[in-house]
């Protein structure tokens, strides 16, 4: 499976759309960066914004965009590099190959980025530069695209800067068909991943060892790009949200909670299972994973256009507040948080956490997750269920629906022989 070019051109068109005359925008791939000695921090991957309007995967690469007089240009610049560099290094993208996979006719070397840009401005003609600068945070590394406004701003001060972010998230976070396959491709190839691992689960395994299932069932069906880092957690560290030691044993007794994601062609899986190493559920255990499998029906129920992430929170929250009572672990809802204490969805895309305003409601084309969980430390139990569904016309599709989740049918997934 691969995109077609004319996908890409096609999100160019809106983007240009948006903006107003003269002027200039530049998206930036960005690079590798330096770790130690000879070498920088790999897998890198590419400005997820960048990779969204152009399709190629490489660094060090940049895309211009220009509108003047109803006019527009695209050119797309990649780095070339010599033959006696590519025997080192790996081969780059010819001009060619990056224009056959973008769609950009006009493709250069980046090293004419700066004199391009002074050939557009020496006219007097534009009046914006659009930079695409993602800020989540003060502290956040600054990126290529920072450092260029910086020194442009220097040399161009009657130059306008803007930045495009939101306008091309607001497009990514509604999905096209191309979009929803390679999510649909990456869950498939999960699935396979965690049939491999839960197959061969036992206790007294350490838990890299079941990650190791996991990621060699990826890597021989061609993937080499995982969602996020695996979270594997046994027993009590199964409570912290975002463990990745990966380091400990899964005791007999234990529940094993994954979080764990497959991604194709740059776009994510993002499922959570949770399975006994033994391979039975004690009653304790069965009691609250059908607790957590009711939240995520409650939030199921409601889940369609127009829905916001706080409304499914509250349905859970809901559905809690009635079985954790029943069962006496709590006695109102203010001790919900006690044992939940997390948001129950998020976007999924390009980036596992994808993007778009939490408050605006859910459209169709959107893709979601839906991620319900209990935390019990003191009895060593943690327990998250979490699929990825496709906000539709009147409601959704599950497309991780396929994935089995129901205590019985995890107990039989287990006792089956491996794929592979």
């Amino acid at each position: 499976m691969s995109f077609k070019p004319s996908l890409f051109e096609e999100r160019r068109h809106r983007l240009i759309e948006q903006l107003p005359d003269r002027s200039i925008a530049l998206l930036f791939a960005g690079r590798a960066p330096y770790m130690s000695g000879d070498h920088a921090y790999h897998p890198f991957h590419v400005n997820r914004n960048f990779y969204y309007l152009t399709g190629i995967p490489q660094e060090n690469s940049a895309l211009l965009l220009t509108k003047l007089a109803g006019e527009t240009s695209e050119t797309l610049l990649t780095e070339r590099v010599d033959p006696v560099e590519e025997k080192w290094t790996g081969k780059r993208l010819t001009e060619t190959e990056a224009s056959s996979i973008s769609g950009v006719t006009k493709a250069v070397d980046i090293a004419e980025l700066e004199s391009t840009i002074g050939d557009l401005l020496s006219g007097g003609q534009y009046e914006t530069l659009y930079l695409d600068m993602e800020v989540d945070s003060w502290k956040q590394t600054e990126t290529e695209a920072h450092r260029f406004a910086a020194v442009f701003q220097k040399k161009y001060p009657t130059i306008a800067l803007r930045n495009p972010y939101a306008l091309i998230t607001r497009m990514r976070a509604i999905k096209d068909q191309a979009e929803i396959d390679a999510i649909r491709h990456a869950i498939g190839v999960t699935k396979n991943g965690l049939h491999h691992m839960l197959t061969h689960a036992k206790p007294g395994m350490k838990e890299y060892q079941l990650e190791a299932y996991f990621n060699f069932a990826l890597r021989y069906e061609g993937v080499s790009e995982h969602a996020f880092p695996p979270i594997i957690a046994a027993g009590e560290r199964a409570t912290i949200l975002h463990y990745v030691n990966n380091d400990g044993i899964a005791e007999d007794g234990d529940l094993v909670l994954c979080d764990l994601g497959a991604a194709h062609l740059g776009y994510s899986a993002d499922i959570s299972r949770t399975f006994p190493v033994n391979g039975t559920f004690s009653p304790r255990q069965r009691q609250l994973y059908n607790i957590v499998l009711k939240a995520m029906d409650a939030a199921f129920a409601i889940i369609r256009p127009g829905v916001t992430r706080a409304d499914l929170l509250s349905a859970v929250r809901a559905s809690y507040g009635r079985d954790l009572r029943e069962i006496g672990l709590i006695e109102n809802d203010d001790d919900i948080s006690r044992y939940f204490y997390h948001g129950v969805s998020h976007r999924l895309g390009l980036d596992t956490h994808d993007v778009g305003p939490d408050h605006v409601p859910f459209q169709k084309g959107d893709i979601i997750t839906v991620e319900p969980g209990l935390y019990i430390a003191e009895e060593g139990i943690g327990i998250r269920i979490e699929d990825d569904v496709l906000i539709t016309d009147d409601g959704f599709v599950n497309l991780s629906d396929d994935i089995p989740k129901q205590a019985d049918e995890i107990e039989a997934w287990m006792k089956m022989q491996p794929l592979m």
